[in-house]
């Protein structure tokens, strides 16, 4: 491996912390790499009519990191050429306009680290243990997401 090549690193964070779009666009940027794709989902103020005043996240961190470890290796199996996978959710109280997660992949060109995006976030939502409390101006819900396989189980 010679100067400008480097491993490919996965960076899996939970926590309570504001997350940073700059930090993750950092971490997965490479010189071999012309293409970083990014998602970034915030907290919006409404669902289904009703005013969303925060969200709220919990998870159980050592299942919620392997599985999203299962992600990244997922995505290098369906896409080789991808070089960095940067993960960050964010736990705990989520105020509208606020990021609540990141997704970042970066490889050599943007088909790959695009469609690498779209299957993190869908497979997260998907298969990672984490659950969200939307808090509405007077009542709150726990939200499954209807992707996740546990929920069609009991159907």
């Amino acid at each position: 491996m010679n100067e400008t090549e480097e491993e490919p690193k996965d960076f899996i964070k939970l926590t309570q912390a504001k997350l940073s779009v700059d930090e993750v666009s950092v971490l997965v940027t490479s010189p071999c790499c012309g293409a970083i794709s990014l998602f970034i989902g915030t907290t919006r103020d409404n669902f289904n009519g009703k005013k969303v005043v925060h969200l709220e996240y919990e998870a159980y961190t050592p299942m919620a990191e392997a599985e999203i470890k299962k992600i990244c290796r997922d995505v290098r199996k369906k896409w080789p050429a991808i070089k960095h996978v940067a993960v960050h959710h964010r736990l705990g109280l989520v105020p509208v306009t606020e990021v609540s997660v990141i997704i970042a992949v970066s490889s050599p060109h943007r088909i790959e680290s695009l469609n690498a995006v779209s299957y993190c976030i869908d497979t997260l939502k998907a298969t990672v243990p984490i659950w969200k409390k939307e808090m509405y101006e007077e009542e709150y819900s726990w939200k499954e997401n209807k992707e996740c396989f546990w929920t069609n189980m009991e159907k």
